[in-house]
Order: structure tokens, then C-alpha cells, then sequence
């Protein structure tokens, strides 16, 4: 601060002296000063503590003005800016000029105030002047390496400088106009851009467009009356063929920012493009710049494209909108013309050059661009799709081209075509048909994916999709290409061509199934399309191949709402003919049949389809499959998925019993508890000698749901075949209180398209690390039966569970062995504590087979399981249904 007020002083003297002092000695003291002022604003850090900083700044920035002038009067261009280079430059004895422009630099970026003395200085058309030299006159010293000496950057950095914050506001735009070099240079850069100083390129640009957008009345009366604009095209049009297309973007970018930004103050500007053939201009350049590299000449290229964009909402008159809506449409839809909103599109021979582009360009990035340019202009105003639609139809035209784009300018446009439906909630029903024709003619078989996605996902937006997607045929469509494609698959199965069904035609046809699938959901009408059509053994064949399944499952349990028994009829012939290697479809399939079984309508079905025995022959397919360590097939499938087929097929058997008397007295009545006993005793898990006798006395004895925490929460050890054996008990458990099919311990894997098998990608030890058991919730689960009464729902699951008792000991795991089967005795015990479980036990007739299951133990009292058995049955006995059974 002190040096600050030193100087501030010593300026005060100069101000007071220099009306006596002769000019020559006024501009010594001034020089003289100003290095004083630039060490002081070094050592602050440039923070600038001057009381009369504007007097300082115009003082300065007369004397720079005064010294440009000298040095350029009379002389040559060329001579001219060798002089300016010497004045301006940091070196030699004389560095006046550079002191001088330093100084200038460093007030021009202080405070407005500050600026406008600057500008009032004269300044502007001088610096101006000194532009339109460097950039028309390249240099000719360069560093060796040919760039621009350091000190060279410097001077052009403080000039571009100075000019930025003067030229940005309005007065110093109107101070250039006492010159002619404003238009002069702006037809430079339209003529010379192939011949000017290359390392001027770049701030001339930056200059002339910080103008630009500070352009004033007058300054657009003042290039209109020197014909700027129009001179420049006819410059452009020159230029185009002679030079690379990025650097006629670069030009032609300044010319036409000149246009769009005095388009607020003055319209006069964009008249003069138009009557001159602007946007044929401009078309030209931007065809010329097909196959650019990626990047060559982008952001000149994208910024035409942009302010092309803008000048459509440029125009005196408000479009109207006239077209006919036409019906169906969304129920939310409302068309109704609001008040502008300044943003509609008013200018069509701007957006006319959009549209040519895209349609004679198949050039993947001019192309994204136009629709870029199309979405930006959507949302600018809704009304901006129907001004345009209703006048170009571009979208309708380009429906017609687009197989002919690149890959990803078809995905960009159905993702904008979609966007109609999904933002504007817009129905083009027009468009959709051509949509349609290109899925039909399959001229390019991504165009069609690309395509058939689109109207998949609208179809997922709204139901009113799956009328007019059949009244429009292509439901119809889809179904004679889906029959064509099945009938391949037939003739093909088991056999394996090279490239058969890969790549985007297999895409196809999935989302073709997924396609079918939207139509029919909910919609029974179209279900019936798809069964009159004789479509159903068709689609069937789907079911094999993984990447189709889901679809086909969604299809075939629409197709059970107007008939159940052939929806069993198919899923459960499925089931049985399948390998004992598809396990992926075995689960896909039972999961299918779980979410149709929720329809008590459907049990019927299913017991007559012979579903109950087509599940319990998926157990008797697995005989050993749980043998620890796992032999043959089994080996290359983990355990876990075995488990998880066990798991899904007891819940369909719940499923089918849930509540339905017939259901489940043909279960009971046929034997099918004790088969389902004999099954799950022959996975591998359970020994298949039986406990034999045991007169053993346990140390230790925990309940069912600790030793199920302890299997799977803790770290004591567990051999496999008894955790194995504990889940099963654990499935039987919620079997007996008819919830097991409400359960879901399995997280959903499902395999998206392109993707291998599961089976195939993992071996067992992948399998075993999957671990897709949700252990938390079926211990929390389970252990809950340990709390309050429950009633029993399936009292022949609990027959299947003391049948599997015997099978729980191993001589290796005599202690553990004898727990375990302690432990579920005294848990089914803890079942028939209510009376009603009591009475749904004597009532079911199954006492007899659980006492024949367990005669060593009620035989031997030394037998750990004699008394809890004892216990069960004398709880029993108080119903005195089966006194002889009893006794």
C-alpha cells in the first residue's frame, strides 16, 4: 500500500505538470512511470491500489494508439507489419511499445470503467488495424522449430487480449466503425484463410466472434451497407473447392456467427444470407465434409451445425399448425397450440438444410448430428415435431433412407422416433406404418432389430399399443416370420451349421418372441390371434435355446388364460423330455409353472396333465446327484443348482396342493407322498441303509433351528451330505405348512441374449461358489416353526419327513447324526402341539405308514428316537381317530 500511494502521488505531479511540459517530454515522464507501476503490481501480487487508475489507463492507451498510427502511416501493408512487429515486440533497446501494450493489458483487465477510458482512447480501431496485418500478412520469423517465438506468443496473447475486453462491449464494437477494417477483415478470413498467418488463425476467430455477439444497430447497418455478408458468401463459394473442408468450417463458422448473433438487434443480416444463397452455401461445405477423420475440423463443423440449428426459430412469422390428428391416440395426449414460447421453428429453409444433409449424407457423423439437431429442436417446443412433420416430414422421409445409414445412426434414429411416443405422447401413426414396411422387406437385418426394438418399447408403455400393433398387421407378420424361423430350428435340431442362427439374425428372432410376448400380454384377444393362427407348436420350439425362453414362457402363459390344459400340457411334456443335463430349462420351466399355478383355475389342469407325477419323475432323474463327492453327469453341475431344482420342484407340488381338496386327496390317494419320500431318499444326501440300532446316548442335543444355524451361520464344521440333507428338511418343513411355494431362497439368474449357458460357462466349483441360497432367510424361515403353534397344512409332507428320518444316520457321524434326527422328532412334535394340527394328522389316514417308518425306534426304548416319537403319538391319541393304529 505504501508503494501504491508513492506512486499514486507521483502520478498526481505528473497530471499536474504536464499541461506545462512540451508533448515530447510529457511521453518521457509517462514511460518513465510506467515501469514503476508494473514493479509494483509484480510485487502486490496484481492487485492494483491506484486512486486515479481510469486517467492512467486513457493517458496510456492515447500514447499506444499514437505510436501504432506513427508507425503505420504511409507506409506499405507488408512494411507496415514489419514495423508493428519492432514496436510491439520485447526487444533491442526500444521497448516503448512493449512497455506501453503491457501496461494497456494489465488495465484492461481491472473494472469497466477502467475499459471504456481504454476504448474512448482510440484504441480499438488501431488494434483492429494491427489485426487485419498480422492475419493477412503471415510472419516470416519463427523460432527454428517454425512456431512462433516465445516472445512472439506473449505480444499476440496481450493483444488478443486487449481486444477481447474491448470488443465485448458495445462501445468498442462502435468505435470500429470510424474504420473500414471490421468488414475488411471479416472478407479476409472468407478469402484469405488458405494464404493468411496460420498462427493468426485462431484469435482472429476469437476476436471477431467476441464481436460479434456485442454487435449494435449500427454496426449491422455499417457491414449490411458495405455488402459484409454478401461478399463473404460469394468469397466462401470460391474457397470451398480450394482448401480442406475443416478449414472452410473454420471460416465460414465467423461469417455465420455474425449472422445468427445481430439477429435479436436486426434481421437485416440473415436477409442478406438468404437472398444470397447462404444455405446453399452452407449445404455445400457441410457435404464436403463426409469422411472427415474422427475429430478433423469437429468443433468448427458441430458449431455451424449448431447455429444452423438456431437460426431455425429465426423468422418474422409463426408457423401454424394444421395437420389431423390422427386416432388412436395416448389418453394423456392433448394437442392444443400454446402460446409461443419464442422457441418454435419459424425458419424452414434453415432446417431444410438439416434435412438435405441427412438425406444425401451417409456419413455417420453428420448424420447423428442432424438428428441431434432434430431432438434439441423437439425440446426447445412440443409443437416444433408437428410444425415440422406437418410441413417437411423429415422423420417420414428419413424412415425411408434410414437401412441405407450406418449402424449407429439407425440406432440414434429409433431411439428418436421412440422418443415421439415416449416424451411427446404421440402416436405417429404414419411413421409407424413405414416402421412396419421396413420390418416386412428385412432389407438389412440390423435396420429391422433396430427397428422392432423401437416398437417394443412402446408397445411396454402403453396396452393401446397391442390394438393398433394388430390391426395393423403386424402381429400377423411376426408370427408367419416366428413360423418360418421354427420350422429352420425343427429341421436344424441337433445338428450344428457354422454361422446357423448367430449373430443379429438370432437378436432377431428373439426380440421378435419378446415383441409377440408385449402383444399378448393382457391382451386375450391377440392370444387368440396367436392360437388361431396354429401358432402354438411353433412356438414351443423356442423353449430349447436359452436366449429365447423367457419370451416363449411369457407367450405360452398368456396362452394359458384361454386354455390351462395346453399350457400344462406343453410345459409339463417339456419338463419330462428334457435331459438330465438342461438343468437352466428344467428351472426356467418350473419357474413359469409356479407363476401360473398362483391361479387356483389352473390346479385342475395340472393334475389332469399328469403334473404331478411329470415333477416327481424330475426327483427319480436325479438319483445321486447329491452323492458327495457327485459322480457322472452330476459332477459338471454344482450341488447348489441341484438343490435349487429340488427346491423349485417341491414348490410346485405345494403349489398344486395349496388349497385344493381334490388335489390333494389324488396326491395322497395315489401314493405320491411316499414316492416323493423314496426320491428325495435316493439324491446321494441320505444314507440308504437306515439307522439300524442305536443305543447311544447324546451329550448334547439343540433344537432344529439351532443346528440350521449352525449349519449355515456359523463356522463349526459340516459334513455337505448333512447340510444337503438339512435344506431338503428345511423345503419339507414349509411343504408341511402349505408356504413353500410362497418362498423364494434362490436369486433370479437370468441370462440375456448373447450370452452362454450357465451350465456351459461354469464348472462345479464355479457352481459351488455361486452360492444362490439366500442361508439368512431360510434359517430366520425356518426357525420361526420353533416359536407359537403352526398349523399343519400338508400332513404328508410330514410323513415324508419321518420316513427320511431313518436315513439321517451315518456310522462316520454317529453323535451329529443321531442330533440331527432328535432334533426334527422334537420339531414335528413342537407341530402337533394344537389340537387343529392334531386332527388334520389323525384325519389324513397317514399314521399307520409314519409308524411303519419308524418300527425300530418304537420297538427299542433304548433308541434315542423312542421317546420324542412316543411323545407325538401320545398327543395323537387324544383325537382317537386310529385307536387300532394306536394301540
Amino acid at each position: 500500500p505504501l508503494q501504491w500511494d508513492t506512486l499514486g502521488r507521483q502520478f498526481v505531479e505528473y497530471e499536474q505538470m504536464a499541461p506545462f511540459l512540451h508533448p515530447e517530454e510529457q511521453q518521457r515522464r509517462l514511460l518513465d512511470f510506467l515501469p514503476l507501476f508494473l514493479k509494483a503490481w509484480e510485487q502486490s501480487a496484481g492487485v492494483i491500489i491506484f486512486p486515479n487508475i481510469q486517467l492512467l489507463a486513457g493517458e496510456v492507451s492515447k500514447l499506444l494508439t499514437k505510436e501504432i498510427k506513427r508507425k503505420l502511416n504511409g507506409k506499405p501493408a507488408e512494411e507496415a507489419r514489419l514495423a508493428l512487429e519492432q514496436l510491439l515486440q520485447q526487444k533491442g533497446e526500444a521497448k516503448d511499445g512493449h512497455l506501453l501494450l503491457k501496461s494497456v493489458y494489465l488495465l484492461s483487465q481491472t473494472d469497466l470503467r477502467t475499459v471504456c477510458n481504454i476504448i474512448g482512447s482510440g484504441l480499438p480501431a488501431a488494434l483492429m488495424q494491427c489485426l487485419y496485418l498480422f492475419f493477412t500478412f503471415p510472419l516470416k520469423k519463427t523460432s527454428d522449430d517454425g512456431e512462433p517465438s516465445e516472445d512472439d506468443t506473449e505480444t499476440q496473447e496481450m493483444l488478443v487480449k486487449i481486444m477481447l475486453n474491448m470488443y465485448r462491449e458495445e462501445q468498442g464494437v462502435e468505435e470500429l466503425l470510424a474504420a473500414d477494417k471490421l468488414q475488411s477483415l471479416i472478407i479476409a478470413t472468407a478469402s484469405l484463410w488458405d494464404q493468411c498467418s496460420h498462427s493468426w488463425k485462431v484469435p482472429t476467430g476469437r476476436v471477431l466472434r467476441t464481436i460479434s455477439k456485442a454487435q449494435t444497430k449500427n454496426s449491422i447497418v455499417y457491414l449490411q451497407a458495405v455488402d459484409c455478408i454478401k461478399i463473404a458468401i460469394q468469397n466462401l463459394f470460391k474457397l470451398g473447392d480450394a482448401i480442406p473442408p475443416c478449414d472452410v468450417c473454420e471460416a465460414a463458422s465467423i461469417v455465420l456467427c455474425f449472422v445468427k448473433d445481430s439477429y435479436p438487434v436486426s434481421s437485416a443480416l440473415l436477409t442478406e444470407f438468404e437472398n444470397n444463397d447462404g444455405y446453399k452455401l452452407l449445404l455445400k461445405i457441410l457435404l464436403r465434409c463426409e469422411g472427415l477423420q474422427e475429430n478433423e475440423g469437429d468443433p468448427y463443423l458441430d458449431e455451424i451445425l449448431d447455429m444452423l440449428t438456431c437460426l431455425t426459430t429465426c423468422g418474422k412469422t409463426e408457423l401454424k399448425v394444421s395437420g389431423n390428428i390422427i386416432h388412436p391416440q395416448l389418453p394423456h395426449f392433448d394437442f392444443e397450440q400454446p402460446r409461443s414460447s419464442g422457441m418454435t421453428v419459424k425458419n424452414l429453409q434453415a432446417f431444410q438444410v438439416l434435412q438435405s444433409i441427412f438425406l444425401k449424407s451417409n456419413d455417420q457423423h453428420l448424420c447423428g448430428r442432424v438428428l441431434e439437431a432434430i431432438g434439441t429442436i423437439w425440446a426447445w417446443d412440443r409443437v416444433n415435431f408437428f410444425l415440422l412433420e406437418w410441413t417437411l416430414q423429415p422423420i417420414n422421409q428419413f424412415t425411408d433412407i434410414i437401412y441405407f445409414k450406418p449402424h449407429p445412426v439407425q440406432v440414434q434414429f429409433f431411439r428418436l422416433v421412440e422418443s415421439i411416443v415416449l416424451d411427446l405422447s404421440y402416436i405417429p401413426h404414419e411413421i409407424l406404418k413405414k416402421v412396419q414396411y421396413l420390418i416386412k422387406e428385412n432389407v438389412v437385418p440390423f435396420c429391422t432389430l433396430t427397428a422392432l426394438r423401437c416398437l417394443l418399447s412402446m408397445t411396454e408403455k402403453d396396452p393401446l399399443f397391442s390394438d393398433i400393433f394388430r390391426d395393423s398387421g403386424l402381429l400377423g407378420l411376426l408370427l408367419a416370420l416366428l413360423r418360418k424361423q421354427a420350422k429352420i430350428l425343427r429341421k436344424s435340431a441337433g445338428t450344428h451349421a457354422p454361422g446357423l442362427e448367430e449373430g443379429t439374425e438370432k437378436e432377431l428372432n428373439a426380440v421378435m418372441l419378446k415383441m409377440v410376448a408385449a402383444l399378448t400380454v393382457s391382451s386375450v384377444r391377440n392370444t387368440v390371434v396367436l392360437k388361431d393362427y396354429g401358432m402354438v407348436p411353433y412356438i414351443k420350439i423356442f423353449l430349447d435355446d436359452e436366449c429365447y425362453r423367457s419370451a416363449t414362457l411369457s407367450i405360452l402363459e398368456q396362452l394359458s388364460v384361454i386354455n390351462y390344459e395346453e399350457y400344462m400340457s406343453i410345459i409339463i411334456g417339456a419338463l419330462c423330455s428334457s435331459t438330465q443335463g438342461e438343468l437352466q430349462l428344467k428351472l426356467d420351466l418350473l419357474k413359469s409353472l409356479l407363476r401360473i399355478l398362483e391361479s387356483p383355475k389352473s390346479h385342475s389342469a395340472f393334475r389332469t396333465c399328469s403334473g404331478f407325477n411329470g415333477l416327481l419323475s424330475l426327483l427319480s432323474d436325479m438319483e445321486g446327484a447329491l452323492q458327495d463327492p457327485p459322480s457322472g453327469l452330476w459332477a459338471a453341475v454344482g450341488q447348489n443348482s441341484v438343490l435349487e431344482l429340488v427346491f423349485y420342484t417341491l414348490q410346485g407340488i405345494t403349489a398344486a396342493l395349496h388349497l385344493d381338496p381334490v388335489n390333494s386327496s389324488f396326491f395322497q390317494r395315489n401314493g405320491l407322498f411316499e414316492k416323493m419320500a423314496e426320491d428325495l431318499g435316493s439324491l446321494g444326501c441320505f444314507c440308504t441303509q437306515g439307522g439300524g440300532q442305536i443305543s447311544l446316548s447324546l451329550e448334547k442335543t439343540r433344537t432344529f433351528g439351532e443346528l440350521l444355524d449352525a449349519a449355515f451361520c456359523s463356522s463349526e464344521p459340516f459334513p455337505t451330505w448333512l447340510k444337503n440333507c438339512i435344506q431338503i428338511l428345511s423345503f419339507l418343513d414349509h411343504m408341511v405348512k402349505g408356504t413353500l411355494h410362497l418362498e423364494n431362497y434362490f436369486k433370479e439368474t437370468k441370462p440375456e441374449m448373447g450370452e452362454a449357458s450357465r451350465e456351459d460357462q461354469e464348472g462345479p466349483r464355479a457352481q459351488e461358489e455361486l452360492q444362490n441360497y439366500d442361508y439368512k432367510s431360510y434359517v430366520s424361515s425356518s426357525c420361526r416353526w420353533e416359536i407359537g403353534d403352526c398349523a399343519i397344512v400338508q400332513p404328508g409332507a410330514v410323513c415324508v419327513m419321518v420316513r427320511l428320518l431313518p436315513k439321517l444316520y451315518r456310522e462316520g457321524h454317529s453323535q451329529l447324526s443321531q442330533e440331527i434326527q432328535c432334533a426334527v422328532v422334537h420339531h414335528i412334535q413342537s407341530l402337533v402341539k394344537s389340537e387343529k394340527s392334531r386332527q388334520v394328522m389323525c384325519e389324513s389316514g397317514l399314521l399307520s405308514t409314519i409308524i411303519t417308518s419308524c418300527q425300530d425306534a418304537f420297538r427299542n426304548q433304548n433308541h434315542p428316537l423312542h421317546l420324542p416319537l412316543t411323545r407325538v403319538f401320545e398327543k395323537l391319541a387324544s383325537q382317537a381317530i386310529e385307536p387300532d393304529v394306536l394301540r
